[in-house]
């Protein structure tokens, strides 16, 4: 099953963990540079929920800003 949102479809983003170093250049160095990334994901706030689905119980993955504006019949 996957994780991605069952009303909006929202799903995890990908981006980079970066490592700069070096000292800033208005403390006196020579500016801080990239030494390294890495891939990572940025997963969405999902929750397991029992929704009502053509009038039928289902157990799905919906996101809390769904859960908030109330877009779903709880079952």
């Amino acid at each position: 099953m996957l994780k991605i949102c069952a009303i909006c479809g929202k799903k995890p983003l990908t981006g980079k963990n970066v490592v700069r170093k070096g000292l800033a250049k208005k403390k006196g160095g020579t500016g801080s540079k990239i030494v390294r990334s890495s891939k990572r994901k940025f997963y969405p706030n999902l929750q397991k929920v029992r929704i009502l689905i053509d009038n039928q119980p289902q157990r799905l993955y919906v996101c809390t800003k769904c859960l908030k504006k109330g877009q779903l019949i709880k079952a």
